[in-house]
């Protein structure tokens, strides 16, 4: 038998589960590198995702508490694009990435982890990156540490709102 073992996980795991939206609790607090936010925009933030996919996964979201786009204006859904592209152009030049996920899920049945505050996510993908860890041993193997990941993104984005 072989073991993969994930020692960080553990606080996650017999620490106090947060209450409330972290999607809101997040973007209030004064602590950017520590919640992984990159971008503060008008509208919406660019935060890491802690359990990442891939190395350099990021959420974008809107302050609103929202569970659907309806209720956004065009204004704000405006913002998050621009945001979106900007978190492309970001991974494009801090990874190289050969390719990326953008999407939106909604609700629980749409597959959303969060769900009742919506927020896209962009994932940086290269040839090779689904491998026997994903595919058989249903784990991710993540080749950088979060916090270097957020250090080497932070300064391909141009802070909007502080």
């Amino acid at each position: 038998m072989k073991r993969l073992w994930a020692p960080w996980r553990i606080d996650y795991i017999r620490g106090e589960k947060a209450l409330g939206c972290i999607l809101c609790d997040k973007p209030e607090a004064a602590q950017d590198e520590e919640n992984l936010i990159l971008k503060r925009g008008a509208h919406g933030f660019i935060m890491m995702n802690l359990y990442p996919y891939n190395n350099g996964h990021l959420m974008i979201s809107p302050y609103q508490h929202v569970d659907s786009l309806e209720p956004l204006s065009g204004e704000v859904l405006s913002n998050l694009m621009e945001m979106v592209k900007e978190a492309l152009a970001a991974l494009r030049s801090a990874f190289s990435p050969e390719g990326a996920n953008v999407g939106l899920n909604l609700g629980k049945a749409g597959g959303a982890g969060i769900d009742d505050h919506i927020h896209f996510h962009v994932v940086p993908r290269w040839e090779g990156d689904t491998n026997f860890m994903t595919v058989v041993g249903e784990n991710r193997v993540i080749p950088e540490d979060i916090v270097e990941t957020y250090r080497l993104l932070k300064p391909h984005f141009k802070s909007e709102k502080s």
